[in-house]
C-alpha cells in the first residue's frame, strides 16, 4: 500500500511560526514534527510516502531528502496554487494507484498502528478514524456507529484527518481546488463510509499552544 502524507497548507493560525516554517516541518521533541509519521509508517512497512507541498515546499526535500535515511522513497508533489485535500489527493491518484491508500494530515500527531489498518469494505470508498471531540471542535464531524460513519447522527466525533481511500472515491471529480468533505458525505449517504474510533493520542497541531502541550506531554510520558 501507498501513503500520502498532506503538507501543502499555509498554517495561517501558526504564525509567525510558519512564516519561515512549513507547518509540518516544526520541531517536536528536536526533529520535524512530520517525521513521526514517517518512522510509524516505515515500521508498519510502507516503502513509498507521497507529500504533496506549497507553501515554503523547497524546504521539505531539503529537510528530508529522498527518503532513504527513513528507509523509504519519498516522493513529492508541489502545488503553485492550494488545491485543498481533495484537490490534492485527486492530482495524486496517476501515483498512488489502483488500489486503497492511506492519507494522513501533515499537521496530526497520532499514534495509530499503520501495521495494523482493516481491509475496505468490499463496496466502501473510505475508511476514517475519529477521536473523541477536542476543545477546539465540540461539535464534531460525523457520527460513528457500528463500524459505519454517517454524517449525522446523535453522537458526532472529529476526523482525525487520517483515512483508507479507494481511487474510485475521486472519479467523477475534475482536477482543480475542491474539498474532501462533500465526497465523504456522498458516500455516506450511499452507505459506503466505514470507521473506527482512533486508540491512542491524537493531536491536530493548529496552534502554538498546542504544539507546546504536545511537546509536553510527550516528554512526560518519556520521563
Amino acid at each position: 500500500m501507498k501513503a500520502m502524507i498532506l503538507a501543502a497548507g499555509r498554517g495561517e493560525r501558526m504564525r509567525p511560526l510558519t512564516d519561515t516554517t512549513p507547518k509540518p516541518l516544526l520541531p517536536l521533541q528536536g526533529r520535524p514534527m512530520i517525521e513521526h509519521h514517517l518512522e510509524r509508517l516505515v515500521q508498519a512497512g510502507f516503502r513509498e510516502v507521497l507529500i504533496n507541498t506549497a507553501w515554503l515546499g523547497e524546504q521539505f526535500p531539503e529537510t528530508l531528502g529522498d527518503g532513504r535515511r527513513f528507509g523509504l522513497a519519498i516522493h513529492y508533489q508541489h502545488e503553485t496554487q492550494a488545491l485543498e485535500t481533495g484537490g490534492g489527493i485527486q492530482r495524486a491518484l496517476s501515483w498512488l494507484g489502483p488500489d486503497p491508500f492511506l492519507v494522513v494530515n501533515g499537521d496530526v500527531y497520532c499514534e495509530l498502528p499503520f501495521g495494523s489498518l482493516p481491509q475496505l469494505g468490499q463496496q466502501d470508498l473510505a475508511h476514517l478514524w475519529l477521536v473523541a471531540n477536542p476543545a477546539h471542535n465540540p461539535q464534531g464531524d460525523f457520527a460513528l456507529s457500528g463500524g459505519r460513519v454517517q454524517a449525522q447522527g446523535e453522537q458526532k466525533l472529529t476526523f482525525s484527518g487520517i483515512g483508507l481511500y479507494r481511487p474510485e472515491l475521486f472519479a467523477r471529480c475534475t482536477p482543480g481546488r475542491f474539498p474532501l468533505a462533500p465526497l465523504l458525505r456522498e458516500a455516506m449517504a450511499q452507505g459506503r463510509v466505514g470507521g473506527s474510533a482512533l486508540e491512542g493520542h491524537w493531536c491536530d497541531v493548529g496552534t502554538e499552544q498546542r504544539l507546546i502541550e504536545l511537546e509536553q506531554r510527550l516528554n512526560a510520558n518519556m520521563g
